[in-house]
């Protein structure tokens, strides 16, 4: 029997950012999944502020050199790699020369939101995708952490349903104690039109309003095979919507190793 795979999306790994929440379960969850025989891809955006020569990034040519197009525009898609020598786990990153190089992380070194957060967003997730249509490797379970992955299912479920790499993919997304002040354009829905996403999801989008954190979270869960609460706190308004659908949920352990063995077992349950 083949090893199941799983592909984790975030939007912050460490130790190439500060530790945080988030961070730090994107870094040790992969590992202690790997150890229990799953094989694992680890992708996370390329910000400006990651010193490439410390932690030794470097350029997968093969794999760069495709333009995304959002809105419109064409963006050049760089695939860089790394590895985390103590956990055995390689890291891909994605950058950009208009949405990453000479950028800070999702604010700037004042704080500020950047005003096109959305199109970064949308580019990390489709830049994942691409590359893994061009590794040819087929994940079962694909686990997203932070907002900034957020489009992620959307794009999973919808614009690549008929991807062979994704198309029997299950999402599973974490929820954590995090949240964005400036909510995204008012033309994002437009922004995503893709493949499969044509004018019934877009207007499906629109139809919440202002895509704020709060319909953020609920757009990703309409698109998730599996809920995970990753902080002990989490938006009562989305920890309320989670509980309408039906949907398997984790709540949140403290617990590392509790909590990764009951991960595992839901990647295998979602998947069988």
């Amino acid at each position: 029997m083949s090893q199941k795979k799983i592909l984790y999306i975030s939007q912050e790994i460490y130790p190439y950012l500060d530790e945080t929440p988030i961070s730090n379960t994107s870094r040790f969850l992969p590992q202690a999944i790997q150890e229990k025989g799953k094989e694992i891809r680890a992708f996370m955006p390329k910000y400006g502020n990651i010193n490439e020569r410390r932690n030794q990034l470097h350029e997968v040519i093969r794999l760069s050199g495709m333009n995304l197009i959002i809105d419109d525009s064409d963006h050049s898609l760089i695939i860089k790699v790394a590895s985390i020598q103590a956990a055995r786990m390689q890291v891909y990153f994605i950058d950009n020369e208009d949405f990453f190089q000479n950028r800070e992380t999702l604010v700037d070194k004042n704080g500020v939101e950047y005003d096109d957060n959305d199109e970064r967003s949308i580019f990390f997730v489709r830049g994942v995708m691409e590359t893994i249509k061009k590794l040819r490797w087929v994940p079962d379970v694909i686990h997203c952490h932070g907002w900034f992955t957020a489009l992620a299912p959307l794009y999973i479920k919808r614009g690549y349903a008929d991807d062979p790499c994704f198309k029997n993919a299950k999402v599973v997304y974490s929820l954590f104690d995090e949240s964005f002040q400036k909510p995204f354009n008012q033309h994002t829905a437009d922004k995503l039109r893709f493949e499969g996403i044509g004018d019934q999801e877009i207007e499906k989008v629109k139809s919440r309003g202002i895509m704020d954190y709060v319909n953020l979270m609920k757009l990703a869960v309409d698109y998730s095979d599996g809920i995970v609460q990753g902080s002990l706190h989490i938006d009562p308004e989305v920890a309320k919507y989670v509980e309408q659908q039906n949907v398997p949920f984790l709540p949140y352990q403290a617990d590392f190793d509790e909590s990764a063995e009951a991960i595992n077992a839901l990647y295998d349950n979602i998947e069988a």
